[in-house]
């Protein structure tokens, strides 16, 4: 027999780092942006009899039909204009997957969301890195410059941001559309957090229009489990998707939990509202500790400790069984934290944590051996 020769990926696979997010046992978890409480009590147990009726023995509806047309009637559109997923990231990992490729260029302006770069690059798309102004926001003569100069494939833009919160302006992303229609560019509006922030690049779709905007059910609907996610678009977008992606992709149960969520949509209004009330208290609290923290309109909240490292703090305050997420090494938020914002309780105990740590007293947090960062 001969010798064992480990076959090997292909060099852009082998020089990429995989996801890291951190899953550690703690009391108070704001490191992942999840809703903090679980879905309302009536659509649980509408899941529930849900689960009972499928027919589990058979493959689920390949085009999501019921789904797609609950979300079109949702959104004012029609439901060919709708794509659903596993998630948003296969949504971007669709659309990389039919716009995208070998010889193409998507366009990022960092600090951004880390997986438009990721997926870019396992599906061989040349990354453009565009950069933000020192309070995260896109500068409009820089973007339109190098979208106008590069033309790439596709331009992503996160609105609000992850994980800055901050929003882009709907008359950049228009204006943004208008110049990518001229070469074949496509422009993609990420809005996982969009139901949080006041204004949605949505009222611009059209026909003629290159936009797409990508939603998720993990945020608002505190769905993070099971994975779903959803784009509009025009409808020749759609029809190029529906090709890339693989067979009977979205499962019977996942299509069904979306339509039941569909159907709660007040219950979840409202505890946007309370996680929006939530967060101005969070940054009201913040504001008077010794840390920059940056306006939001997600459910979370950028900031950088002022008197200590940012790594030091994010330490203590898993110390004290609080977990937030390290961004202290990402390019252009350097010692920079981020909170989501959690329950009223949980809240309260992160900001009990950081005024202790802030104030003086590392040196008196119970320690704990070091855990796995970012």
């Amino acid at each position: 027999m001969s010798e064992f020769v480990q076959p090997l990926a292909r060099d852009g696979v082998v020089s990429m780092e995989g996801y890291h997010s951190p899953q550690v046992d703690v009391a108070v978890r704001l490191n992942t942006n999840e809703s903090p409480v679980p879905p309302p009590e009536g659509f649980s147990a509408a899941v529930a009899v849900a689960a009972t009726e499928l027919s589990w023995n058979r493959y689920p509806d390949r085009h999501a039909t019921a789904l797609r047309s609950a979300l079109a009637e949702a959104h004012g559109v029609t439901p060919m204009q709708v794509f659903a997923a596993n998630g948003s990231n296969e949504v971007l990992q669709s659309l990389l997957l039919a716009y995208g490729g070998p010889g193409r260029s998507a366009a990022v302006f960092e600090p951004t969301y880390a997986m438009y770069a990721q997926i870019a690059r396992t599906t061989g798309t040349d990354v453009l890195r565009g950069t933000r102004d020192a309070d995260h926001r896109l500068v409009s003569d820089d973007v339109m410059a190098l979208v106008a100069d590069e033309q790439p494939a596709l331009v992503f833009l996160c609105s609000p941001n992850n994980p800055t919160g901050t929003v882009d302006p709907v008359g950049l992303v228009a204006d943004l559309v208008d110049v990518a229609a001229g070469y074949g560019g496509l422009v993609v509006v990420d809005e996982a957090y969009g139901q949080f922030a006041s204004t949605s690049a949505v009222d611009l779709l059209a026909e003629d229009r290159p936009l797409v905007v990508s939603r998720t059910f993990s945020k608002t609907w505190a769905m993070a489990g099971a994975r779903l996610g959803y784009l509009l678009a025009p409808t020749w977008c759609v029809a190029e998707l529906d090709k890339v992606v693989l067979p009977y992709h979205l499962d019977a149960f996942k299509q069904a939990v979306g339509i039941l969520a569909l159907e709660h949509r007040a219950a979840m209004d409202d505890r946007v509202a309370q996680l929006v009330a939530d967060r101005n208290r969070m940054a009201a609290a913040l504001d008077v500790l010794p840390v920059t923290a940056w306006p939001s309109e997600a459910n979370f909240i950028l900031f950088r400790p002022d008197t200590r490292s940012g790594r030091d703090v994010w330490q203590a305050l898993v110390d004290r069984s609080v977990l937030v997420r390290d961004f202290t090494n990402m390019v252009g938020i350097q010692g920079c934290l981020r909170v989501t914002i959690g329950t009223t309780d949980e809240n309260d105990r992160f900001i009990e944590a950081l005024g202790q740590i802030l104030g003086g007293s590392l040196a008196e947090a119970p320690h704990e051996p070091d855990t796995e960062g970012d």
